[in-house]
């Protein structure tokens, strides 16, 4: 298939907010400017495919290295200077999915924009810890995207299917709302079921494991091997990073797929109200807690704690909430004093000049 922006979401509301853009992009581009999707982020460079086909186009030195880099799933504009085409200005985000910068603990990692759903990916051949679970939902959830979790290498699952009944109970304990599909990539076994979310011009980023099943399971979708795949341990069944991109896909019937490399950790960034929709059961009987201020430890009347004690909330969840609250806590206080040194350093850039 001819891969031209038109196929990959652009719609009349995206060219309105594109054009918006376009002041901006004057600034460091020449006309003619043209719309376009990033379908790659590799080494300083992107793919983009824009009204005129795909085309390899570079991002200004000084955009690179901003808080506003550009990734997969963004909607840009691209103009010609004299040493070829050029990122001149991103498309204002509907959505972003990001976590916290493994490597940087005070910054934001976006790993794609303008996602619609998520796809929670987990394999058969693996224990699901619930922990892992909550986090990739708080991520999911905070990025505006609607989550699925898709269980796959059904194919693998040596149990009579009682090994996924047992993963589904656990996956309705943490999160009863959400979404369960059971697939095999080998038998294409309930492949047909996530056309539900796969809709002609809607976006699904796939998160997981390494080994989980992501790349498979996008080349079934394709009915193709376009993603390299590999082979997983069987001692622990973790597998190895074959995904180290992140691309955006297109499927025959005009939906579109990111597929991510493998995530270990899962830092949370600026996920408050995210956080509340995945332990609102135990924000909901906070509220009824003696003190506004509880921290459901050791203080009386604790309602949270007595909900504990009565077998109403395992402690591991809560152990677990409170893990994530206190690392948001966290992460919005660096986040604070990082904003702080800049601006003083800022100020003092003022006052040398």
């Amino acid at each position: 298939m001819s891969e031209f922006a038109e196929h990959f979401g652009l719609t009349d509301e995206w060219r309105e907010a594109a054009e918006a853009a376009h002041p901006a992009a004057l600034e460091v581009a020449n006309p003619p400017l043209r719309t376009g999707r990033i379908v790659r982020v590799e080494r300083g460079e992107c793919d983009v495919v824009t009204t005129e086909g795909r085309e390899r186009v570079a991002s200004d030195s000084l955009r690179s290295q901003d808080d506003l880099a550009p990734v997969t799933g963004d909607w840009v504009v691209v103009g010609e200077t004299d040493t070829g085409s050029v990122i001149a200005a991103i498309v204002a985000r509907t959505s972003t999915l990001a976590r916290r910068d493994p490597s940087e603990q005070v910054i934001e990692q976006v790993l794609a924009a303008n996602i619609d759903h998520a796809f929670l990916v987990h394999g058969l051949d693996r224990p699901l810890r619930a922990g892992r679970l909550e986090r990739f939902l708080v991520l999911a959830w905070d990025s505006g995207a609607t989550p699925v979790v898709v269980l796959t290498k059904a194919d693998l699952d040596e149990t009579d299917g009682s090994g996924a009944v047992e993963l589904q109970e656990v996956i309705g304990a943490v999160a009863p709302d959400v979404p369960v599909c059971l697939t095999s990539a080998v038998s294409r076994e309930g492949l047909s079921a996530l056309d539900t979310w796969l809709q002609p011009g809607t976006t699904t980023a796939l998160l997981g494991e390494s080994g989980s099943g992501k790349s498979t399971l996008v080349n079934a979708l394709l009915n193709d091997e376009v993603q390299e795949t590999g082979e997983v341990r069987s001692s622990d069944a973790k597998g190895r990073h074959t995904t180290i991109t992140r691309d955006l896909l297109l499927l025959d019937s005009g939906a579109l797929l990111v597929d991510t490399p493998g995530i270990r950790a899962v830092g949370l960034w600026d996920a408050e109200d995210a956080l509340g929709r995945v332990f609102g059961d135990i924000l909901e009987l906070g509220d009824n807690c003696r003190f506004n201020d509880c921290s459901h430890g050791v203080e009386p009347g604790c309602a949270v704690r007595e909900a504990v004690e009565s077998g109403e909330v395992d402690v591991r969840r809560l152990d677990r909430f409170a893990i994530m609250a206190a690392e948001l806590v966290e992460q919005a206080e660096k986040q604070k004093q990082r904003e702080r040194k800049e601006e003083k350093r800022q100020n003092n850039r003022r006052r040398n000049r």
